[in-house]
């Protein structure tokens, strides 16, 4: 692959045997030559990191904004949407699973180049003033929404993230000079949960929430409830205590319910009931509890 038709990534270090460290997510990629990390997008090509992704939706559309969902953000207005191919994370019960775990590389050459001042126009056109990096994970076009919100930010035109906020520090807080708004699922208040069924870990999740709101992002969380899995009240009670104490009692919690999904086919869809008791037990710390996909 011809690296003069890629974008060089912002954040990796340089190692011996033209080896690269990714610095992007928590998981710190090791990457040999001509090989990608764990979210299979991003190359090394002779000791220079590169992005499959940049310029590369795999799609863009208008939603209501209440579909992200953010319910306390511009409620009632439409968002255009942009996602493209790939997830640092590996969750077994995935929904965009078709995509999020695709290789970009494989993708490539099919997928038509949009570049970030087009989106610009295509809001203009659409008369839309926000934009939402979503359907995948944002960390990994993370360049490409970087430069997206920069422009946007000149136009008066406010991004959000719709995230697993599995990211680095760093990065995280550039990308918070340019983001109005964020959903970050949380996915359990477990780590046992997070390493067996994400391919993650909890703590860097709770601490990119914390950046966040450091930096005056407006903050919606989501919980997947999925039945048998995560859907302890105990623990789901410990998510409302945690947003409550580290967040504010305003922060809107988001109880959604899953369905059978991906590698996760054997699981029963979330019983309204276990939905309903969530919700009794989070309403007791939080003052913006919902209950979602039902």
């Amino acid at each position: 692959m011809d690296e003069k038709n890629l974008k060089e990534c912002k954040y990796y270090d340089k190692k011996e045997n033209s080896l690269v460290e990714c610095r992007l997510c928590p998981k710190n990629c090791l990457i040999a030559d001509q090989k990608t990390g764990n979210c299979n997008t991003r190359i090394n090509i002779k000791g220079k990191l590169y992005s499959l992704t940049y310029g590369k939706p795999i799609s863009i559309s208008v939603d209501p904004i209440e579909k992200k969902p953010l319910f306390h953000f511009h409620a009632g207005e439409k968002i255009l949407s942009i996602g493209t191919i790939g997830c640092n994370l590996h969750c077994k019960f995935c929904q965009n699973y078709d995509i999020s775990q695709a290789k970009a590389i494989d993708y490539f050459d099919r997928i038509k180049f949009v570049g970030s001042e087009e989106i610009i126009d295509i809001c203009k056109e659409k008369g839309l003033k926000l934009i939402a990096f979503t359907y995948t994970e944002p960390t990994i076009f993370y360049e490409y929404a970087l430069d997206i919100a920069k422009l946007a930010k000149k136009q008066g035109i406010e991004c959000v993230i719709v995230s697993n906020g599995f990211i680095n520090k760093e990065p995280l807080q550039e990308l918070c000079k340019y983001v109005s708004a964020a959903n970050i699922d949380l996915k359990a208040f477990s780590s046992e949960f997070y390493k067996k069924v994400c391919n993650a870990e909890l703590s860097p999740v709770l601490e990119s929430l914390k950046t966040l709101k450091e930096n005056n992002v407006h903050i919606e969380v989501t919980n997947l409830i999925i039945d048998s899995k995560n859907d302890n009240i105990a623990d789901i009670e410990k998510i409302a205590i945690w947003i409550k104490e580290n967040l504010g009692k305003e922060t809107p919690l988001h109880l959604s319910r899953a369905f059978p999904m991906y590698k996760m086919q054997e699981i029963n869809a979330t019983p309204l009931s276990t939905l309903q008791e969530a919700f009794s037990v989070c309403k007791q710390h939080l003052d913006n509890v919902y209950i979602g996909n039902v």
